[in-house]
């Protein structure tokens, strides 16, 4: 299986190249001195603030995650058990859509500082509101959106120590409040710590709230270097800035989890956990009803008020255009990323060597590249190419043929798959790790060639897995903004991307039904995560 291997290095080569190309701008000379300039004028500005998202988004995440996972897994209250499922749901709401629908319910002119001095008869600077069009404002958002990823490694990491945790706490004589900080919270630092490491590389990726919310990081630094400068090698070099810092919250990740390890345990946390009752009961819903409501509730619900009441100008032939662009994007990244992730299986699989493992890995590290590096990464190297193969044409037939890669959708499908193979490979490792050689050997003794064994062993133990990992990519790309604002063809518009320019107007009431069809695309993955939690109580 030689071959496969070779085909598996070539996979990970090609995908690791905007990441290298990124890692390399920072030997590039500073040609017009607008790197200089970003240097000392912006670069403070933009460092700072994304190490006040880093510090904040994961103590918001953290604090949200961690105690809404330690109520619905130790104690027992009035709707625990739908609270254990809905609390994954805000997973479905993109930051930069929660953004748009929170500025429109809090500005000046919202519903909320309306009612405010309606009722009190107050005018304009005559009292104080916070605004949400701030740093804090984006902290909050990320926070009420990602502590989802917290929630489910704590939730499972707590369900498996759950009895023995409640056992020795009694037998010092501790409550529930003692176990958790004494036994608990240890126990699992593993799993919030990585469930923490996972917001922080969505925060560090985002650029539509940010942008939106007018706070300068290093994703809207990127694109202000790109199109308002344009200059590439600064904004390469600003892309291996925030490469630098993906790596020391990774580093971090590493650190803080020293020798630890995810311990499996016998769940039990079913049987034993301490009932609630009166003040108590109505503190824990509450504490859970908080990030449900404002990271999903009342979004959505604001959305279809806006989609059905002030309407949609937009709701036409042009939105189902925007919709085919989308879906055609998210469904060509979603069969090419499980034909690559059967491959790069596979090749594990196959062979006894590290090198394939290995390779796995080096694609892995995509998922952590924001896509506004990776746009970045693959359009100073591809343009190259384009221009190199535009030529070549001309000069075989006589005939420019324009730009075939950046031209069309080519360089965006290949920036999604830079950013989410690693989603379809480890759905597609989980289902090969089912299928034992074991199986292999037992068909091929009964006379099954190996085209058979594929067809009739593996594929009906491996289908349900593919598709996972094709609706996984499928929901990522429909999601996409930075990388797809950068690459897009022209005149080419998707779902996020007419998002995006419309609240930029203020035309949020316009833009409400293109954000609602993301969010329901979002929650058909969720309902899956939401239905094995329940299944799985």
């Amino acid at each position: 299986m030689r071959s496969l291997t070779v085909l598996a290095a070539v996979i990970a080569v090609v995908l690791a190249v905007p990441v290298l190309v990124v890692a390399g701008s920072v030997l590039a000379g500073d040609t017009g001195g607008i790197w200089a300039h970003l240097a000392s004028t912006v670069l403070p500005e933009l460092l700072g603030n994304t190490l006040v998202l880093v510090v904040f988004v994961a103590l918001g995440v953290g604090i949200m995650g961690v105690g809404c996972a330690w109520l619905v897994s130790m104690l027992d209250f009035p709707g625990r058990r739908i609270f254990e499922w809905a609390l994954v749901l805000p997973l479905a709401m993109p930051a930069y859509v929660m953004a748009y629908v929170y500025t429109d319910l809090l500005q000046f002119v919202g519903p909320v500082q309306s009612g405010i001095r309606a009722a009190f008869h107050l005018k304009a600077g005559q009292y104080w509101f916070p605004n949400v069009r701030s740093l804090g404002g984006a902290c909050l958002m990320f926070a009420c959106v990602l502590y989802p990823y917290v929630y489910m490694l704590a939730r499972t990491a707590f369900l498996e120590r759950a009895g023995n945790v409640l056992d020795a706490a009694r037998s010092l004589g501790q409550g529930a409040w003692g176990a958790f900080w004494r036994v608990s919270l240890p126990l699992a630092r593993p799993a919030i710590v990585a469930g923490v490491s996972l917001a922080l590389m969505e925060t560090l990726a985002d650029f539509g709230t940010v942008s939106y919310f007018g706070v300068q990081t290093f994703t809207t630094g990127i694109y202000l270097a790109w199109f308002s400068l344009g200059d590439r090698i600064a904004a390469a070099q600003l892309s291996a800035a925030l490469l630098g810092v993906v790596a020391l919250v990774l580093a971090a990740e590493r650190l803080t989890r020293g020798r630890a390890r995810f311990g499996g345990g016998q769940r039990g946390g079913a049987k034993r956990r301490v009932a609630l009752h009166g003040v108590r009961a109505w503190l824990a819903m509450l504490a859970c009803a908080v990030p449900l409501t404002l990271g999903f509730l009342l979004p959505a619900g604001l959305l279809l008020r806006m989609a059905f009441s002030e309407g949609d100008a937009q709701f036409g032939s042009r939105y189902f255009e925007l919709v085919g662009n989308s879906a055609i994007l998210a469904a060509v990244t979603a069969v090419c990323a499980v034909l690559l992730a059967v491959v790069l299986g596979y090749a594990v699989r196959k062979s006894s060597a590290r090198l394939p493992a290995l390779l796995n890995r080096i694609v892995a590290l995509g998922y952590a590249v924001p896509g506004s590096v990776i746009a970045v990464g693959i359009l100073i190297p591809v343009a190259r190419v384009d221009l190199a193969l535009a030529s070549l044409v001309e000069l075989l037939s006589g005939h420019r043929p324009g730009l075939l890669l950046t031209g069309g959708i080519t360089a965006l499908v290949y920036a999604y798959l830079v950013r989410y193979l690693t989603v379809a490979l480890g759905s597609v490792e989980s289902g090969l790790a089912r299928i034992r050689p074991a199986m292999d050997e037992a068909a091929q003794s009964l006379g099954s060639s190996q085209s058979e064994v594929l067809r009739r062993v593996h594929w009906p133990l491996l289908r349900g897995s593919l598709l996972t990992a094709a609706l996984l990519v499928f929901v990522d790309v429909m999601k996409e903004l930075p990388a797809t604002l950068v690459m897009r063809p022209f005149d080419f518009d998707t779902l996020a991307t007419q998002v995006y320019t419309l609240t930029a107007d203020e035309r949020l009431a316009e833009a409400s039904t293109a954000a609602l069809t993301i969010v329901a695309v979002g929650l058909l993955p969720v309902i899956v995560l939401s239905w094995r939690i329940a299944k799985g109580r």
